[in-house]
């Protein structure tokens, strides 16, 4: 199944005499009367990437989404779709905005890491990992866990021969079946002291499992370098305010580093990312909790810090950085988040200027339900901010300009 459904419906609308490049209120309208429009806040672009023909979500802010382009076809971004069917993996073309299954639906599917060297996707069903060519649309089976090992994948290293993640104890697991909201599930896993191991899983063959650490301590977040295939970032996850949460581990020797060391009471940094070029790993970094706010990195080589200062309603859920690490991005917040800000409802541009990020509005998300995250990527043209929000009833993923609207 192929759509091009974008050009046909602004063929439909401007029929009506509907302009896509109309004002309008962003989430004004469930759903909105064209599939773009310029954001009558931000005087910026938005468009609907997908089409509306049930819930697509695209990737968590760290995992990368996008292939390049075969020729001049135009490159891809991965996303999931649901239907009553259950949950695919499909892939858009966003040159021409079509769209594509690559799996069939599942269930139950996670995983979404997307390998650009290989062009395929891997994902995970039950205790089994595939793999899917994005072009051929070929599945293989990559690994199976082990009764005795059951876990799940998060990451891939650079040179795409590992894939990663943590393994929870079955006394974890039942503490999620018994509190599945994470607001009752959240300070009993950190409480609890259960052992946790880091691991990789072989991309290739018939799979082999690596341990690589354990620790009784909440270790998750789990990403490899884009640039160092031996480099595994992890946390210890819990009460931010209460863990020096940011660490790496040495795949080949298996030293563990702590990146930042806690300076003062109630310090937090964390929703960690690896810079493009794998030198730095930047963080939402408040002094103290939900008091001040910036954006620091870490020189993993030197150790030297450069933090970037913001006011309470830039604060945003997640962070991201562009391909060159000259400008950064963020999606907002809610009233009951950390900064606890009424007016934080935005995407955000941010420009470094000195010790501080000069904020633009992109896309206003007042009519955005921020219990799904927006995780906001760059585009891998760096014209573009894809997110996903669910302002016109249920979760869709959209780009916004980053250049203003001549209209």
């Amino acid at each position: 199944m192929k759509t091009n459904y974008l050009l046909t419906l602004s063929g439909l609308l401007l029929s009506f005499g509907i302009h896509a490049q109309t004002r309008m209120a962003t989430g004004g309208q469930k759903p909105m009367p064209a599939a773009e429009w310029i954001d009558a806040d931000t005087g910026h672009k938005l468009v609907r990437l997908t089409p509306l023909d049930g819930a697509n979500e695209s990737f968590y802010f760290h995992n990368n989404p996008f292939v390049k382009s075969l020729g001049t076809e135009g490159d891809k971004m991965v996303y999931y779709h649901t239907s009553p069917a259950g949950k695919a993996l499909y892939a858009l073309n966003l040159k021409t905005h079509q769209t594509e299954p690559l799996t069939r639906a599942f269930s139950k599917v996670h995983g979404e890491i997307v390998a650009r060297k290989r062009r395929e996707v891997f994902y995970q069903v039950g205790d089994t990992v595939y793999a899917t060519h994005i072009d051929s649309k070929k599945t293989r089976r990559v690994f199976v866990f082990p009764a005795d090992f059951k876990a799940d994948i998060t990451t891939l290293n650079a040179d795409e021969t590992q894939l990663g993640g943590a393994w929870g104890s079955d006394a974890e697991k039942e503490i999620y079946r018994q509190y599945p909201a994470k607001k009752d599930f959240f300070n009993r896993i950190y409480d609890a002291r259960l052992p946790r191991t880091l691991f990789m899983v072989s991309t290739e063959g018939k799979g082999q499992l690596t341990k690589l650490f354990t620790d009784k301590a909440w270790l998750n977040h789990v990403q490899f370098s884009p640039t160092d295939p031996n480099c595994l970032m992890f946390c210890h996850e819990g009460p931010w305010e209460k863990v020096d949460r940011i660490w790496t581990i040495d795949t080949k020797t298996q030293a563990v580093k702590l990146i930042h060391k806690r300076t003062l009471d109630r310090e937090i940094a964390g929703h960690e990312w690896f810079g493009a070029d794998g030198k730095t790993i930047w963080f939402d970094h408040q002094k103290p909790r939900g008091e001040t706010f910036a954006v620091t990195g870490t020189n993993l080589k030197t150790g030297a810090e450069k933090s970037y200062a913001l006011t309470r309603d830039e604060w945003s859920v997640h962070y991201t950085s562009s391909a060159d690490q000259q400008i950064f991005a963020g999606d907002g917040g809610y009233p009951t988040s950390v900064a606890k800000s009424s007016e934080g409802h935005w995407i955000y541009l941010f420009t470094p200027a000195g010790d501080h990020f000069q904020a633009e509005k992109l896309a206003n998300l007042k009519m955005h339900d921020y219990a799904l995250e927006p995780n906001v990527h760059f585009s891998p043209d760096g014209k573009w901010l894809i997110f996903r929000a669910n302002f016109e009833g249920q979760p869709q993923v959209y780009a916004v300009e980053i250049a203003k609207s001549a209209s």
